[in-house]
């Protein structure tokens, strides 16, 4: 049964969600906006029953887990460093990576900036960072639908928007052209719950605003070493299918899967495909070498 415990992490203290066998392969679920550990839900059992030692972290910011003060501290390399803590708290050098969302920009730049930390890494509906970067800069389409991080940069205005009527403007985010049935009643009241504690909508905003003010240093050599596995749900209101295949031509062992009729939310809209292509994936982390 999955347990949560506290974990100190680079002068942050994270909730962490912990299943599977203490000798598995440590695999490391980094959810997004705005989720919690909790949108893993569909995955960690599977992961666990396979026989890998599941951690899904609350990010900071979010839900139980530390909301410290100020827009830097939500700067790219700190959320980066907080992930290199949790593997060192396990004892571990290497872990499997698996990244939705922001949890993928995460994933995408530790693998970049820490590739000996990473056996392999899963990222589903977010481009690699430099690939987003020249969209934003060169295609008039993308920026339109990433017309939303502008509007987070304002103070308050957008916190009480997305706080307002019980969090309606977040409820609708996950619901809107999502598929019926993958977000069930009590999952959004949940998510409501995590969205009202003291200081998450800020801190949650925050991201977007220190990727805007404080963006990181983007390294010489954009490729990334690591296996890698992207997932991605072509009906995504926010991000375009043209960012998924030049992301995967910057790995040097890259695959990509589309998923035609799912949406940003696919490991919910598709929670048994994106499971078994998850599973044979971390798998080959396993099998001996070819003779």
């Amino acid at each position: 049964m999955p347990e949560q415990r506290f974990i100190e992490t680079n002068g942050v203290r994270l909730n962490v969600l912990q299943d599977g066998p203490p000798d598995g392969h440590l695999t490391i679920l980094l959810h997004g906006f705005p989720e919690f550990s909790y949108g893993w839900r569909k995955q960690v059992p599977y992961l666990a029953a396979a026989g890998y030692r599941v951690w899904a972290p609350d990010q900071r910011g979010y839900a139980l887990s530390g909301k410290p003060d100020g827009v830097a501290a939500y700067a790219l390399d700190e959320l980066a460093a907080d992930v290199i803590g949790l593997i060192d708290a396990a004892g571990r050098d290497r872990a499997l990576l698996i990244g939705h969302d922001w949890g993928a920009a995460v994933a995408w730049w530790v693998a970049q900036t820490h590739p000996e930390r990473v056996a392999r890494l899963v990222v589903i509906n977010v481009p690699h960072p430099a690939v987003m970067l020249a969209h934003l800069r060169g295609s008039l389409a993308q920026l339109l639908r990433s017309w939303y991080i502008l509007f987070f940069q304002l103070p308050w205005l957008p916190e009480w928007t997305l706080s307002f009527g019980n969090g309606r403007g977040l409820t609708r985010a996950l619901t809107t052209g999502t598929r019926p049935g993958a977000f069930t009643e009590a999952d959004l009241d949940a998510y409501r719950e995590a969205w009202a504690r003291p200081g998450a909508m800020r801190s949650m905003l925050n991201w977007y605003r220190a990727i805007v003010r404080r963006p990181p240093a983007m390294p010489a050599e954009p490729r990334i070493t690591v296996p890698t596995l992207m997932l991605w749900g072509v009906n995504d209101l926010a991000l375009t299918r043209e960012l998924a295949q030049p992301s995967i031509d910057l790995c040097d062992d890259g695959r990509l899967v589309f998923f035609e009729e799912a949406s940003h939310w696919v490991h919910h809209e598709e929670p048994d495909r994106v499971n078994e292509l998850i599973g044979a994936f971390l798998a080959a982390e396993s099998r001996p070498p070819a003779a």
